[in-house]
């Protein structure tokens, strides 16, 4: 995760309990925060004031105040089993969390980091997607073959979009329109229209396990990890073909690009 600022790429290591801050363009670490425990996933929020962790194996989320420059705990708090994803509000003043073990979906309140509510969503919740306007939650069933969609202000699961086994992460696609869902089992990524709540198609002869997404700077290629494979594979959208593939080693995860990336051009050799 980039900074606010830009000048710093996260990467969080749930090993060592630390965060490492990269140089965005050069790839130099430029320094170690340590006793950031578990941080499997992260998040500013869009204030930039508050920064989050999810703590998978510890069964909890840590909030940070975030000053532009460093981060200071304000509370640790204790969630339903492995938390996952994260999104927030467009105010700034609720963090939406999922809970993989639980089943649930946790809005958790960033000024007095409490928990405001949890409610059962299915199995294997995982990533999380606002709507414009934050109207509804889009949400990956890891462990079915749907997107739950929430109405959050009432904490109703009021539809579900088949997409296909393993829903995990979304992607949006920058046309005011479309999202994209990697499904991690059956391998494939759906396109939605976020517009209406409909599966409009779906990106098949992918690699296993396609996961996290990037969209180029020209929006004409979609970059997606295939956690099962060791690479990272070049997808046309207007064909909605998979044009090339990346070998990157074991269990590829996140996506970030420099300057949103250069235009696609296939290696000639």
């Amino acid at each position: 995760m980039i900074t606010p600022d830009g000048s710093s790429l996260i990467v969080a290591d749930s090993v060592s309990n630390d965060l490492i801050f990269v140089d965005p363009r050069s790839g130099k670490v430029q320094k170690r925060m340590e006793n950031i425990e578990d941080p499997y996933q992260l998040g500013f929020s869009p204030d930039h004031k508050w920064f989050v962790t999810a703590g998978l194996r510890l069964d909890r989320v840590d909030i940070y105040k975030y000053d532009g420059h460093d981060l200071t705990l304000a509370k640790r708090v204790p969630l339903g089993k492995t938390p996952s994803h994260m999104t927030f509000s467009s105010d700034a003043s609720t963090v939406f969390v999922t809970l993989q073990d639980s089943g649930e979906l946790a809005a958790i309140d960033l000024a007095t980091q409490t928990v405001k509510w949890k409610m059962p969503v299915g199995n294997t919740p995982a990533g999380l997607w606002m709507t414009p306007g934050d109207r509804e939650l889009l949400v990956g069933m890891t462990g079915e073959d749907d997107v739950a969609v929430v109405d959050w202000h009432k904490q109703q699961v009021i539809k579900r979009i088949q997409t296909g086994k393993g829903a995990h992460n979304f992607r949006n696609l920058d046309d005011g329109k479309h999202v994209a869902v990697t499904n991690r089992v059956v391998s494939t990524i759906s396109i939605l229209d976020y517009t209406t709540l409909q599966k409009v198609g779906d990106i098949t002869g992918l690699l296993p396990g396609p996961d996290d997404m990037e969209l180029s700077a020209d929006r004409k290629t979609l970059w997606v990890t295939f956690r099962f494979a060791r690479h990272v594979g070049v997808i046309d959208l207007a064909s909605r073909k998979l044009i090339d593939t990346i070998v990157v080693g074991r269990s590829p995860h996140g996506l970030y690009f420099a300057d949103r990336a250069p235009v696609y051009a296939p290696n000639p050799d």
